[in-house]
C-alpha cells in the first residue's frame, strides 16, 4: 500500500519532515527494547517504526515511495524492495544503535559509539524539625549511609598499580551489535556489561565495583516557612556512579512537629483559637494574642459572635519563594463556664432581666409556623 508507512508513523501523506521526525521519535521512545525488555511485540513494532522512518525521512526514498517506485513495496514488516535482509546491502538498512543514539544522544553511528556512564542512585532521607525551625528556617545535619568511590582504587575498580583494559569484544564501545535480518540490534556488551572496560585484577577493597559503603554527613539549609513533607534536593549528594559515573542526588524530606498554639492552614496561613469572656463578647474591648514573635493586641467588636475571625496580616510564616509573609487568623470562641458561682448566677439573672426576657428563638419558630 502506498500509505502503509504513513499509517505506521500515524501521520498523513502530506506530513512535513518535522512532523514525521516528531512522530518517529515519540513512537521510537515508546517501543524501544530498553523500555520494553522481553516484549517481542514492542520489538517488532519498533522495527516497523524504524523502517518507516528510514524511508520517509529521506526525500528521495519518500518520493519514490509516493510515486509507486521501488520503495512502494516497502511495508511495515521490514520487507524492502530487494527482499529480507537486503537493507544492509542496498544501503537502506536502519542500525538501531544509530537510531538510539539520535534519539537519546548517546554517541555517533557505528564505530563511534561510546560506553555510557551509569549515574548513581538518588537517595532519600527524612529530618525532624520543630515548629519554630520550620517557620524561621534552620541549618541541620543529616547522616546518610551510601555507596561512595572506593578510597583504594579511586573508583576505577582496578587494583592499585593496574588499570582497566579495553574490552576486546566491543573494543571499548560498551555496545554489542547483532544483525537480525534487515536490522542490526544494539545492546550492552555482555562481556563488559556496557562499561567498555575489563578489570583483570580487581581492587581488593571494593572487589572491582569501584564503590564502598560509607557514611556521610551533610549540612542542609532549611528555608524559612517549610511545611511538613517538603523535599529539599542536594544535587550530587546521592550515591556515586559505578566506575567513575556521576553521582545521584539526595532528597531530604522535612517532618515538622505540630505547635500547641498555632494550626497550619492549607493556604499557608496560621490559625489560633482565642477564648473570650461573655462580657468581652457583649461589650467588646482590646485583648492580647500570641504571634510568632511575642504578642500583639487586637480589638474585639461589641456583639462578637462565637467563632468570629480576626486577622493580623503579615504576621504569619514566610511564603514560598520569598513572596512575603502569610497571616495569622484568630478564631474567637466565647468561653461559657460549666458551673456558676452565686455571684455569677445573680449577674446572669440581672442580665436576663435587662433583656426583658426576650426569646432569641421566637423568629425561628415563627418561620416554622409553630
Amino acid at each position: 500500500m502506498a500509505d502503509e508507512l504513513y499509517k505506521t508513523l500515524g501521520v498523513s501523506k502530506k506530513a512535513s519532515d518535522e512532523e514525521i521526525k516528531k512522530a518517529y521519535r515519540k513512537l521510537a521512545r515508546k517501543y524501544h527494547p530498553d523500555r520494553n525488555p522481553g516484549d517481542k511485540e514492542a520489538e517488532e513494532k519498533f522495527k516497523e517504526v524504524s523502517a518507516a522512518h528510514d524511508v520517509l525521512s529521506d526525500p528521495e526514498k519518500r518520493k519514490e515511495y509516493d510515486s509507486g517506485g521501488p520503495f512502494a513495496g516497502f511495508g511495515a514488516g521490514g520487507q524492502g524492495p530487494f527482499g529480507p535482509g537486503a537493507g544492509e546491502a542496498g544501503g537502506f538498512g536502519a542500525d538501531l544503535g544509530d537510531i538510539f543514539s539520535s534519539i537519546f544522544n548517546r554517541g555517533g553511528g557505528p564505530g563511534r559509539a561510546q560506553a555510557r556512564q551509569v549515574r548513581g542512585r538518588d537517595l532519600e532521607t527524612e529530618v525532624p524539625l520543630s515548629f519554630d525551625q520550620a517557620v524561621n528556617g534552620a541549618q541541620i545535619s543529616v547522616t546518610v549511609p551510601k555507596a561512595e568511590r572506593c578510597p583504594t582504587c579511586h573508583g576505577s575498580g582496578a587494583k592499585p598499580g593496574t588499570a582497566p583494559t579495553t574490552c576486546p569484544r566491543c573494543e571499548g564501545r560498551g555496545i554489542d551489535a547483532q544483525s537480525q535480518g534487515f536490522f542490526s540490534i544494539s545492546q550492552p556488551c555482555p562481556q563488559c556489561g556496557g562499561s567498555g572496560q575489563i578489570i583483570e585484577d580487581p581492587c581488593p577493597t571494593c572487589g572491582g565495583s569501584g564503590l564502598t559503603q560509607q557514611t556521610k554527613r551533610y549540612k542542609v539549609n532549611v528555608p524559612a516557612g517549610v511545611r511538613d513533607g517538603t523535599r529539599i534536593r542536594l544535587a550530587g549528594k546521592g550515591e556515586a556512579g559505578p566506575r567513575g559515573g556521576p553521582p545521584g542526588d539526595l532528597y531530604v524530606t522535612t517532618r515538622v512537629a505540630s505547635s500547641p498554639i498555632f494550626k497550619r492552614l492549607d493556604d499557608g496561613n496560621l490559625e489560633v483559637t482565642v477564648p473570650i469572656s461573655i462580657p468581652e463578647a457583649l461589650r467588646g474591648g482590646t485583648i492580647e494574642v500570641p504571634t510568632l514573635n511575642g504578642t500583639k493586641k487586637i480589638k474585639v467588636a461589641p456583639g462578637t459572635r462565637h467563632g468570629s475571625i480576626q486577622r493580623l496580616r503579615g504576621e504569619g510564616p514566610p511564603k514560598p519563594k520569598g513572596t512575603g509573609n502569610g497571616d495569622i487568623r484568630y478564631r474567637l470562641e466565647i468561653e461559657i463556664p460549666s458551673e456558676l458561682s452565686e455571684e455569677q448566677s445573680e449577674a446572669a439573672e440581672k442580665l436576663a432581666e435587662a433583656f426583658n426576657g426576650s426569646d432569641p428563638r421566637a423568629e425561628l419558630l415563627r418561620k416554622a409556623g409553630a
